[in-house]
């Protein structure tokens, strides 16, 4: 399908986005790229890697996948608000995202064949860091469609069933490491890849792009810099609802970051079993935020309110944090979990919502929601360095108590941190 020249100032009164309308096809590929990029990257990340270290040389594992996970992550926060910035500026007849979508599922698809082949640490952390970028500019491009093409009346409905196929990616993806054959390697990178760079494909083919041709403002270091900043002063309510989102992943990654460990120190799990309850653990707070992520979604849009259910989630992931740190058995434990996982459902239901309809103006969109996307990156390198004195509390023994309260507290900040906001309800 030919993109459509649209006036890139214009919104289109009917739908309240400046992209032009889209086939009937555009929102399911639009949840399937989301699906495909978010799979790709937490099950390389998140399962593949790992268990590559685990394999190569069991006795450093830990500490390779600290440097690879390291590197990777500063690669991601770097290119993340900077590809986002690049395709706002892109002047292309295939349209302002469509390059990116396309481009970035070709280079991480290039990036899991490295990692397919890689036999030790530094091939390693290079072909996570060219995943990293590839995966990053696709999903740059793919989160500013949010604004561009999606009307605000559907959005927390269209980003939370996102934001649900991103678990669902996990959870899939966690399985097909662990079906694949262990002398296998290759597959374990190169199929989440594919499926990845498929779908993004598959979005890149269905997706009627904005088009700008006419020439653009030359670009100057202080511009380059601003990618990574927008003034409080200038734009509270993005700076509040940003704000929101940093403490509100600090509270989850709180908590998941030392999932197993809390798993075998506290609720005394042999180690040997102890990561099937952990996967136990991921699927009820997975199932509890699939069915909370639709119903608050669809309230949230009805009501046209975002900050009751931010409330709302708050409170219970609170509650649920609460029940956690003081579960005496498996089974108390993974209803708290449930109880998280579903007050996670109803924050992202409208999570990515809110932070559009606060996004200073639609013409910078990728370059405001890759400053948004940091808000998730920077909780990876804040929890570990704020855990380890947590931790340490005491003196005897991992002090998960003070864990879980931090998490709490980052949590209720979070809820607390979107009363300011005033051009949304």
């Amino acid at each position: 399908m030919s993109p459509t020249s649209t006036a890139a100032s214009a919104v289109s009164p009917d739908r309240e986005v400046p992209g032009s309308p889209q086939p009937r096809v555009f929102i399911p590929l639009f949840v399937l790229s989301w699906f495909g990029t978010n799979l790709a990257l937490s099950t390389i990340g998140g399962a593949a890697i790992p268990k590559a270290f685990a394999f190569l040389d069991d006795s450093t594992k830990e500490i390779n996948l600290s440097i690879a996970t390291l590197i990777g992550g500063v690669v991601v926060m770097i290119v993340t608000p900077l590809f986002g910035r690049l395709s706002d500026r892109t002047r292309s007849r295939l349209g302002i995202r469509r390059p990116w979508i396309l481009g970035g599922a070709i280079a991480g698809l290039i990036g899991a064949i490295v990692l397919g082949f890689a036999q030790s640490l530094w091939p390693i952390a290079l072909g996570w860091a060219i995943v990293q970028i590839g995966f990053g500019a696709t999903n740059a491009a793919v989160h500013a469609l949010l604004a561009d093409q999606i009307p605000a009346r559907i959005r927390a409905r269209v980003s939370g069933i996102a934001s649900a196929s991103a678990s669902i990616g996990l959870i899939l993806g966690t399985q097909i490491i662990a079906a694949l054959p262990n002398d296998a390697q290759w597959l374990w990178f190169v199929v989440p890849g594919v499926i990845g760079a498929v779908l993004s494909a598959l979005l890149f083919l269905g997706l009627d792009d904005i088009v700008r041709v006419e020439p653009r403002p030359a670009w100057s270091w202080r511009d380059v810099l601003s990618t990574y900043w927008l003034s409080p002063r200038s734009h509270p309510d993005f700076f509040w609802a940003w704000t929101c989102r940093l403490l509100v992943t600090m509270s989850v990654f709180s908590v998941a970051t030392y999932l197993l460990f809390f798993i075998i120190d506290r609720l005394g799990i042999p180690k040997e079993t102890a990561s099937g309850v952990q996967a136990l653990a991921l699927l009820v707070f997975t199932v509890g935020g699939l069915i909370t992520n639709i119903l608050f979604g669809w309230i949230s849009d009805r009501t046209g309110r975002r900050k009751p259910v931010i409330w709302i989630s708050c409170a219970f992931s609170a509650g649920g944090l609460l029940l956690a740190m003081f579960a005496p058995d498996i089974p108390m434990f993974l209803a708290a979990i449930a109880l998280v996982g579903a007050a996670q459902g109803a924050y992202v239901s409208v999570d990515i919502a809110l932070m559009t309809e606060v996004l200073p103006h639609f013409r910078d969109a990728g370059k405001d929601l890759g400053i948004v996307a940091l808000s998730y990156q920077v909780p990876q390198f804040l929890v570990p360095m704020l855990a380890i004195p947590l931790l340490a509390i005491g003196g005897d023994g991992p002090n998960y108590t003070a864990l879980f309260a931090a998490a709490i507290v980052f949590g209720v900040l979070g809820g607390l941190a979107v009363l300011p906001i005033r051009s949304v309800r």
